[in-house]
């Protein structure tokens, strides 16, 4: 009983993990991605951007109902020897010929979910879908930025096998959300990447040569706190939390600040790369025709003002850098489904991206289906109608309050 107790105080104890950047790093990035698209892009993804940002996250929110999606946002790469790089075969069948499906799942699958969700967004502009180019811009995005994270690439992604628990958020989430305004934000434009994969393997391999200086910093800055200055403690509702104090946090960005800046802007740019060259394979589709209504002056120039802050680096001072806002419901996108179709929608529509094509060998990501009842009415009906008796509907159960440890969309975390 004892040992159960005191495994039940260290899980309460355990920071929750917050896996890649939190809601407030991915929707910086994604706003920045759309700056950094060419002009022929731009003005489709900058109408669309409220409903990016708030899809920018969907990928995580998936994570509890999709077993497959955790592997997609990291790859464990130290798990595969010395030499994970040179080991490791970058195709997915010649990687699943040598260490199996089964193990790379288990380990990560990041750099093939970059290239699946890419070939299915190529798809999505080859059928002009503008909800499923949405909804697949907004996964690419996510599964490309979570390779910027150095601890998205290695077993002790929260630090929990050397004790540092609690460094996956600390380097992710509060120190970009406390210094945000010390970053430079304005990241070069895309480009049209002529080998994704080979792209995408570069970048975990980058944020892999960054695990030493991660660790080593915390190690460094914890001789100088003791455990009461270093950590924060929080009791609610019966649960205690541990997180790094804000004072320990300056102080560790002090010597990483450098670090998370740097692909925190770097990962704009792969992005909007991605989102680009899916877009080129589809035969450059003219995006303005995919819109129900052309651009207005005001749109166009209100796109240009923003275009000139962003590169003197000026959206935080501004106001501009949205995922610093309180977030909002996005509005509803211009189109629905095809964009050849052009008809007008039903005040009641909903947006439902369909179903993309399926790179054949690649590890498969979720796929959402929608069912819909419907009821016939008999062809003979009764000619007298009977009074029946309507039970009153139970009363709903309120949603328990929030203990303070979830996290709900806009909350940056």
């Amino acid at each position: 009983m004892r040992k159960l107790l005191l495994t039940l105080f260290v899980v309460l104890l355990c920071p929750v993990l917050s896996p890649g950047w939190g809601f407030f790093g991915h929707r910086t990035i994604t706003q920045i991605s759309v700056y950094a698209l060419p002009s022929a892009m731009r003005g489709f993804y900058y109408r669309n951007l409220p409903q990016l940002l708030k899809l920018s996250t969907a990928a995580d929110e998936r994570r509890g109902q999709d077993p497959l999606e955790a592997s997609r946002h990291f790859i464990r790469m130290d798990h595969y020897g010395d030499d994970p790089f040179g080991l490791m075969p970058k195709a997915w069948d010649k990687a699943v010929a040598k260490y199996t499906a089964d193990t790379l799942r288990k380990y990560g699958t990041l750099p093939w979910a970059v290239l699946e969700t890419k070939t299915k967004l190529t798809e999505a502009f080859r059928q002009r879908d503008t909800a499923a180019i949405i909804s697949l811009s907004a996964d690419l995005g996510h599964y490309v930025a979570d390779a910027y994270v150095p601890l998205n690439t290695t077993v002790n992604y929260d630090g929990q096998l050397t004790k540092q628990e609690g460094i996956q958020a600390l380097w992710a989430n509060k120190l970009p959300e406390r210094n945000i305004a010390k970053y430079k934000l304005d990241s070069e434009s895309g480009h049209y990447s002529k080998d994704p994969l080979k792209e995408i393997w570069q970048t975990v391999q980058d944020s892999y040569g960054f695990l030493g200086e991660t660790f080593d910093r915390e190690e460094e800055i914890t001789r100088k706190y003791t455990p009461e200055t270093k950590y924060v403690f929080s009791h609610k509702y019966g649960k205690t939390r541990r997180s790094y104090s804000d004072a320990f946090a300056d102080s560790y960005h002090e010597k990483v600040g450098g670090q998370v800046a740097y692909r925190l802007k770097l990962a704009p740019t792969l992005v909007a790369s991605m989102w680009m060259t899916a877009w080129k394979d589809a035969g450059s589709p003219n995006l303005d025709t995919f819109l129900k209504k052309a651009p207005t002056k005001e749109e166009k120039q209100k796109l240009e003002d923003e275009m000139k802050i962003w590169k003197d680096n000026g959206l935080v001072e501004s106001q501009l850098l949205l995922s610093m806002q309180k977030f909002t419901e996005a509005e509803r996108p211009d189109l629905i489904n095809a964009a050849k179709d052009m008809q007008a929608l039903p005040a009641d529509a909903e947006a439902a991206p369909a179903a993309p094509a399926v790179v054949p060998g690649a590890p498969a990501l979720p796929a959402g289906t929608n069912k819909v009842k419907t009821k016939s009415k008999p062809a003979a009906a009764p000619a007298q109608k009977e009074k029946a008796k309507v039970d009153k509907p139970a009363k709903a159960k309120k949603k328990p309050a929030s203990d303070g440890w979830d996290t709900p969309a806009g909350s940056g975390w």
